[in-house]
């Protein structure tokens, strides 16, 4: 069944309206008419089963027929912090990333990154990523967006991750010496609710001295199996490793 996010909260009790990009996808692709079904998500979080009652030149009027109870996020608050990556690496990793259950995803510039924004590519970019994360959000019927930050510096990477709970780094070496335990006593550790912060370089990796103050920071060096992962593949497997050790293994 299609989704969609409302921004604001219904004026009117058991009606909802849906304009811009949701209307034309109903309309125009969904070729949806009226009595057609869908899910919206409200701003508080709440998800409601709706029937169209109206469709218009502009907008979709839809009828409110019951609150859905349902439990579609990781029970772990995952950021996923990666370094900016060439081409549409990164549009790979927060489509997938978003199905796969992230909050959040932190782009940042390094000592080995190839590329580069200014101020007004990160922006252009920071909104195509949402509408991205949003797309993503509503086929895999998640109850929310994840936020797609603008991309900042390393070293704002360091000063960010005080806010969080736990934090670790995907550290290739750990990989190539077997030393996957890390990661491991990790997931132990946390509990529902937790906030993680998940680092992953851009496809250089990491420099020893970006290395030395990431553990500076109380981040934990993590390999990911034997295997060395490319940088857009590396996150998604992080997060397919939570959801299954907190949604299916437990």
């Amino acid at each position: 069944m299609q989704r969609y996010f409302l921004k604001n909260q219904p004026e009117d009790k058991g009606i909802i309206r849906l304009f811009g990009d949701d209307y034309h996808h109903i309309v125009r692709v969904m070729r949806g008419t009226i009595g057609d079904q869908f899910s919206v998500v409200m701003p508080d979080g709440k998800t409601a089963l709706c029937a169209i009652s109206t469709i218009s030149q502009e907008s979709v009027e839809a009828t409110i027929i019951a609150l859905i109870e349902e439990n579609r996020e990781l029970p772990i608050n995952v950021t996923i912090a990666s370094g900016l990556l060439k081409g549409d690496k990164f549009d790979i990793v927060i489509q997938k990333g978003t199905e796969l259950g992230a909050a959040a995803f932190l782009p940042f510039s390094s000592k080995r990154s190839i590329v580069k924004l200014d101020e007004k590519k990160g922006n252009k970019r920071t909104e195509r990523w949402q509408k991205i994360a949003k797309e993503a959000a509503e086929q895999s019927e998640r109850s929310q967006i994840p936020d797609c930050l603008h991309p900042v510096t390393f070293h704002d990477l360091l000063s960010m991750s005080s806010t969080f709970e736990k934090k670790i780094v995907a550290y290739e070496q750990l990989g190539r010496n077997n030393q996957q335990d890390a990661f491991v006593s990790m997931l132990n550790e946390l509990n529902k609710g937790d906030s993680l912060l998940i680092v992953f370089g851009p496809e250089g990796g990491f420099s020893e001295d970006e290395i030395e103050k990431l553990e500076a920071k109380n981040f934990t060096l993590c390999g990911l199996g034997p295997r060395i992962l490319r940088a857009e593949t590396a996150p998604l497997y992080a997060l397919s490793a939570i959801s299954f050790y907190f949604e299916l293994l437990r």
